[in-house]
């Protein structure tokens, strides 16, 4: 989240620019996860009224979001309420193969998530890092992993 404010900040700051301006270098899936509160217990509809609630309280900052995936290319927000993170890597969004101009490439995934390895399952090499580390590696510079003997 921090990253994402601060790139838009970036493509605003010079007069005429714009968020395309400022480029991630890799494919950014931000999906917005275990972040409900819990305003409403003990009824039949409590998933959904806190979900609602939830909107209410940060409807900025969903809004903010949404806005940055349709401005940043090669970004993806999943919307809260849509599944966890580790489940739609494994579902949704690992490739494990893919076609980049005619060269097929195998899919990795460096994520936040403590269960960010469980893509390895797929054949796709996932890492779990800490944010300093993802943004770097947003704005595309290189991570280096070490081989243990």
């Amino acid at each position: 989240m921090h990253l994402v404010k601060y790139l838009t900040e970036l493509s605003a700051h010079p007069v005429g620019s714009n968020a395309l301006d400022v480029a991630l270098e890799v494919p950014v899936d931000l999906v917005i996860d275990h972040s409900v509160q819990i305003d409403v217990a003990r009824s039949a509809n409590a998933v959904q009224a806190n979900m609602e609630l939830e909107f209410q309280h940060n409807k900025e900052r969903f809004g903010f979001l949404k806005w940055c995936s349709n401005a940043f290319n090669n970004m993806l927000v999943v919307p809260k309420g849509s599944g966890i993170v580790h489940h739609m890597n494994l579902e949704y969004i690992g490739r494990v193969v893919f076609n980049n101009e005619g060269m097929l490439n195998p899919d990795s995934v460096v994520g936040t998530d403590s269960h960010t390895t469980m893509i390895d399952g797929l054949g796709v090499a996932g890492w779990g890092v800490g944010g300093i580390d993802a943004e770097a590696a947003m704005l595309g510079q290189v991570t280096y992993y070490f081989k243990c003997n």
